[in-house]
């Protein structure tokens, strides 16, 4: 999917670059908070991803409740949990993620790809960001 067309389907706009989160992402990401943060209890953003980007693979850590649900809003992506083959991703899924799953996420090769990130309250939440998904094993996917 072309800018252009992905463009008309981003209808929650494409943010800002992800430059706090950028050293956990092969290549280029763009965040737009959909809440202030200080005035809710649930954080909502629409992550943009570039082609061929795609963030590391990492974890959310809870001792209790937690986790990240993603609402996929427009283009192509991919979903994997360790273990498992990776989920082909688009406008409409939506993927449940509980914690203390190791998992990735991204944009196909050929595709921008943009979902919302709801990050579900827990207790004694945080998230640990692992190794990168090498473009080696990323390429090859189909």
């Amino acid at each position: 999917m072309d800018k252009e067309e992905f463009d008309k389907e981003n209808i929650f706009g494409l943010g800002e670059s992800n430059d706090a989160f950028a050293k956990y992402f092969i290549g280029q990401s763009y965040l737009n908070p959909l809440v202030d943060v200080d005035d809710s209890n649930v954080f909502l953003a629409n992550v943009t991803f570039e082609p061929g980007c795609r963030n590391n693979w990492h974890v959310h850590h809870a001792t209790n409740g937690g986790g990240q649900i993603l609402i996929c809003t427009a283009g192509f992506g991919w979903y994997q949990e360790e273990g498992c083959n990776p989920q082909s991703l688009k406008p409409g899924d939506v993927v449940n993620i509980k914690p203390e799953i190791k998992h990735w996420h991204g944009a196909k090769k050929d595709s921008w790809f943009s979902h919302i990130a709801i990050e579900v309250p827990g207790e004694n939440t945080s998230n640990e960001w692992l190794e990168e998904v090498s473009d080696e094993y990323y390429d090859n996917l189909e």
